[in-house]
């Protein structure tokens, strides 16, 4: 939930800043809105694929390939800031596909690993600590934005992929990752 939430809540406002900079669209703040809807509605199709490819590829593949293209996109908004609309609208649906494709992974790996009586509880624990995390990460992208602009505002995000796939690949290598997925990790 790192850069989840955090994304979904300023993307309009990146998006604006970064077609407002071309100068080639009519009312950039209308089409920002229309596109941050696309990146956020896309998610639903992303989380369904995702589901889809962990329960034959495994979980820890799964989240890991969704969240390096994630945080690589964090990086990467600020490289393509002021591009083109149909590259930033390329970018955003592909960001909006995988951003969200982790999450019901995560909670399909305590419902696999956690104690079948303490399920309800762990998924809670997930959700609370996850939403309180969001809280710091909203926060700070409009700070980094007033230190260093939209253009790089969502690039210190990417710090939460790369936790979540080194978690992961921990995950990966315990013996329990057999519990998860059907024994595909």
């Amino acid at each position: 939930m790192w850069e989840l939430y955090a994304v979904w809540t300023w993307i309009p406002i990146y998006l604006a800043a970064s077609l407002a900079t071309t100068g080639s669209v009519g009312n950039s703040t209308q089409i920002a809105s229309v596109l941050a809807f696309v990146t956020i509605a896309v998610g639903g199709p992303g989380a369904i694929a995702a589901g889809y490819v962990a329960d034959r590829l495994g979980r820890t593949v799964t989240t890991t390939v969704s969240m390096l293209v994630s945080g690589a996109a964090c990086v990467a908004a600020g490289l393509l800031f002021g591009s083109s609309i149909e590259f930033v609208t390329l970018f955003v649906v592909v960001w909006g596909f995988v951003i969200v494709a982790d999450s019901a992974q995560f909670s399909a790996c305590v419902t696999e690993l956690a104690e079948p009586a303490y399920v309800g509880t762990a998924l809670t624990l997930q959700t609370a600590i996850g939403f309180l995390l969001t809280t710091v990460s909203i926060q700070l992208v409009p700070l980094v934005a007033d230190s260093v602009g939209w253009q790089w505002a969502f690039a210190p995000l990417a710090i939460g992929p790369v936790l979540g796939i080194v978690a992961m690949l921990w995950l990966r290598a315990l013996p329990e990752a057999d519990r998860l997925a059907g024994g595909r990790g």
